[in-house]
């Protein structure tokens, strides 16, 4: 079992953190990934080595989803066959909560263990709105239910360790774009209640409330203009296709096409940044396919609820809010799904050895 620890400009609590971890488990290899902290940090960092860590460091700040990634392939390459905990570096987990979380995942029968605050006590006022957005944006996109999704307390069983490596982001994003991703392929979620500790009203903290908030979210608030966007252009087509033809048919297809059209070019440049992939002729194709489900579903439930007696643009709202989330999942799963990146130049150091990456 390997406890990966991302840290950025760290305190001295990442060695307390080190240190506790391999006293009450000396089982847990712990893995530190320095998110190019600079030489300032090289004391902490060699502090950590010296207290039984493994340090893996390279130069430049990327960002705390990169620094995971790094810290998985360095697991998949060195420690194959190993599940994961991991946990932040500034002393907002204990020891004991990340052991538990540890031990949770042996018994989580492939599950993703998520380690859950209920944002009790005193809690800073950023970090509780902060978690609050987050989740019911994340439950109205979904429609799953996670009490905190912005934990970075979470155990992945080896097997899941290629698919983390596939998720879009690179900095606070990523940890939520992997739930959303977990929500769409059926990824089985296990969420253990653990303290909620907030040191210094969590100063050591690098999550920015505004911007990396709206980093965060994004990519939902995006989405959900842009397809508010096309459903405004879908209902206005699929009304004048129908008062001029009386053709359901004729007019769910028409409507789709153009609404369609204009929805595929801007979630590919805006929303799901994959306009310079170089594939846009998989990636229309996909959407294609997707959009000729989309609209064979649509035409079946409308012609249910009218056949019910339920009026044409009553019917349609329901419809298209009912196909929303599915459609959202599906394009960030496999329409304009980018292939993982390499792995960035690192240096690996054992443990008792830190030294900076040239």
């Amino acid at each position: 079992m390997i406890a990966l620890i991302p840290a950025y400009e760290p305190g001295p609590r990442l060695v307390d953190v080190v240190s506790g971890l391999r006293q009450q488990a000396p089982w847990l290899t712990v893995l530190v990934v320095d998110d190019g902290s600079g030489a300032r940090f090289d004391t902490v960092f060699a502090a950590a080595g010296s207290a039984g860590a493994e340090v893996v460091r390279y130069p430049t700040n990327r960002g705390k989803g990169h620094a995971l990634k790094v810290g998985f392939r360095h697991i998949l390459r060195a420690y194959p066959g190993q599940d994961v905990v991991c946990a932040d570096s500034d002393g907002q987990h204990s020891t004991t909560d990340i052991v538990r979380v540890a031990e949770r995942i042996c018994g989580s029968d492939g599950a993703m263990v998520l380690g859950g605050r209920h944002f009790t006590g005193t809690v800073p006022l950023r970090s509780k709105v902060g978690n609050l957005v987050a989740r019911h944006a994340f439950e109205s996109t979904t429609g799953f239910v996670i009490r905190d999704t912005q934990t970075g307390l979470r155990g992945y069983p080896t097997a899941m360790l290629p698919w983390l490596l596939s998720i879009k982001g690179e900095r606070f994003e990523y940890e939520l774009n992997m739930l959303l991703d977990s929500s769409a392929n059926d990824t089985r979620i296990d969420e253990l209640d653990i303290e909620t500790i907030y040191l210094e009203h969590n100063a050591s903290s690098h999550f920015r409330p505004i911007t990396d908030s709206l980093r965060v979210m994004l990519p939902l608030l995006l989405f959900a203009t842009v397809s508010f966007g096309s459903f405004l252009v879908d209902v206005v087509g699929l009304q004048l296709l129908f008062t001029a033809t009386g053709s359901l048919l004729v007019s769910v297809v028409g409507a789709r096409l153009v609404s369609g059209s204009m929805n595929f070019l801007l979630n590919r440049r805006l929303v799901f940044r994959a306009a310079a992939s170089g594939h846009g002729r998989g990636d229309a194709l996909r959407y294609i396919v997707l959009a000729l489900a989309l609209v064979a579903a649509s035409y079946l439930f409308l012609t249910v609820l009218t056949g019910l007696g339920m009026a044409l643009v009553p019917a349609k709202l329901l419809t298209d809010a009912t196909l929303y989330v599915l459609s959202f999942l599906v394009q960030r799963r496999f329409v304009f799904a980018r292939r993982s990146s390499q792995s960035p130049h690192a240096t690996v150091t054992a443990s008792g050895d830190a030294v900076a990456a040239g």
